[in-house]
């Protein structure tokens, strides 16, 4: 897989991220209730993923195809 294609797999899944963080303020906008505990647990699993993807150690146990290169996405060490 390219390095634009691996890049695009991890924007896709950071930007479920990023939606996942307005994810309160939209519970509160629609009037659901505040006591889902499943959207609490996926903001916390989805801001422990970011942090944990960016690791050195989990780049090296993902696929190949999903790594980036060492120093980040512009490849600078």
């Amino acid at each position: 897989m390219s390095e634009a294609a691996k890049r695009t797999a991890r924007t896709v899944l950071q930007t479920a991220v990023g939606i996942a963080v307005v994810l309160p303020a939209v519970v509160d906008a629609a009037d659901l209730p505040e006591t889902l505990p499943w959207v609490a647990g996926a903001l916390a699993v989805a801001g422990a993923l970011t942090r944990i993807m960016a690791l050195d150690t989990v780049q090296r146990l993902l696929p190949s195809w999903l790594r980036t290169a060492p120093g980040g996405a512009d490849g600078r060490d």
